[in-house]
């Protein structure tokens, strides 16, 4: 029986006042709370159910233990708290725009002979916010990036992945309590290259609070490296009176704004024009020839390309037209000479005041053909000249030879006192 006096007294727990009151009277009056967890920002309604009421005082205070409603009356000046609800069986009471402070313990109390109090725990949920990327490390190719992922508040605390093209990257993670909510970072270490400057990375935060769902902070990495120059050249050949159009192609991080054009120990022309990456020469003469050179640096190194200019001459070719048929004779007292064509001289329609020498047109194959003609002319004619050379010493030989038989026979003769003219004798034994 004393067991159940001491409930009757305190009504504590429900479930044990609940079944006292159904053994021991009707009478018994009980109180019944709730818990409740809201997002931060959110609305809470914090409910006191009551049992077998008959009118008693009811009181709800804050974990504070300060007094928020007496009955339907409001105690305490916060406008956030409104009283919506005030019945025989529930009192209800709503909180708006709930933050971390407001977390604890409500009492609802039913001040009867004995007090009876029941609490509702009130727990406020912090979702992360969509994390930062820090950049401990500027990235420099040939060497390390630092970065680190920040969610600087939550409750419960987030948990953070780092990901590059689908695949996680594990990182060093470091939480901090602050007070109710809690600051969460992960820290990674990546070598970079150039060929890494603007690759895609993601920072993902997790939470309870985000029914399965994710923020995501979006990084793409910044790789400083030196510039590269390169000289776009312009096709085919120069020649004296063309234009000249060269294009400065130039890379790095940060891109350098300030590229310089010069010309290899020499003056740049007076007629150069510069435009940023452009630099351009009109009407080129062979004065211009010469190596031209674009630079461009930043703050992590410099470099240059050059341009070797080459300028050809631009002889203009004349043609003599050919004497026009007339029907009138011609008369003149002076004998007709023969003349020699000689070059002529012309102005630059697009310089005028420079002169192009001017030929006439040179039939070069024919030429070629002729000389060609000639040498073989000539050796034939050596060839003819050999051969009959040959045949005529020869026949020279021979005719020598018979002429010296016959003056042997003579001279035979005049030594045997015979007459040369005489045959030779017979004799008949």
């Amino acid at each position: 029986m004393m067991a159940f006096a001491t409930v009757w007294n305190y009504c504590v727990p429900l479930t044990i006042i609940t079944v006292a009151c159904l053994v021991r009277t009707a009478r018994c009056q009980a109180v019944q709370a709730e818990n409740v967890t809201v997002l931060e920002g959110g609305t809470a309604q914090i409910s006191c159910r009551l049992q077998n009421y008959d009118g008693s005082i009811v009181v709800i205070q804050n974990p504070r233990r300060q007094t928020l409603f007496f009955n339907g009356t409001r105690a305490l000046k916060d406008d956030r708290f409104q009283m919506v609800l005030f019945t025989t069986q529930l009192v209800r009471i709503e909180l708006t725009n709930v933050s971390v402070s407001d977390e604890g313990g409500y009492f609802c109390q039913l001040y009867t002979d004995a007090t009876h109090h029941q609490v509702a725990t009130l727990s406020v949920s912090v979702p992360p916010e969509t994390p930062a990327v820090e950049v401990k490390q500027e990235a420099v190719e040939g060497g390390e990036v630092e970065l680190s992922c920040v969610s600087p508040r939550s409750k419960p605390a987030a948990t953070l992945r780092w990901m590059r093209n689908g695949r996680e990257i594990p990182g060093v993670v470091s939480q901090q309590d602050n007070a109710k909510t809690f600051s969460v970072s992960s820290t990674i270490r990546l070598p970079v290259e150039r060929k890494d400057n603007g690759a895609a990375l993601s920072c993902e935060a997790f939470h309870p609070a985000l029914s399965g769902q994710k923020r995501i902070r979006h990084y793409r990495l910044d790789v400083y490296f030196a510039p590269t120059v390169r000289i776009v050249p312009p096709p085919g050949i120069l020649r004296e009176g063309d234009s000249l159009s060269l294009t400065c192609s130039v890379t790095g991080n940060p891109l350098p704004r300030n590229i310089q054009w010069s010309k290899i120990n020499e003056t740049l022309p007076e007629r150069a024009e510069i435009s940023g990456p452009t630099f351009q020469i009109s009407r080129l003469s062979q004065s211009h020839n010469g190596t031209y050179l674009c630079q461009a640096q930043n703050n992590f190194g410099r470099a240059a390309d050059h341009y070797t200019l080459l300028v050809y001459d631009n002889v203009s070719v004349t043609t003599t037209a050919p004497p026009t048929p007339t029907t009138q004779p011609i008369t003149s007292s002076h004998p007709i000479t023969p003349t020699l064509l000689t070059p002529s001289f012309a102005p630059d329609p697009e310089d005028p005041g420079a002169v192009v020498e001017t030929h006439s047109a040179v039939p070069y194959a024919v030429i070629g053909g002729v000389l060609a003609l000639l040498v073989f002319t000539v050796i034939c004619v050596l060839i003819v000249t050999i051969w009959c050379s040959v045949r005529q010493k020869g026949s020279y030989l021979t005719h020598e030879a018979s002429g010296l038989d016959e003056h042997g026979e003579v001279q035979e003769a005049f030594l045997n006192g015979n007459d040369a003219s005489q045959g030779k004798k017979e004799y008949l034994l």
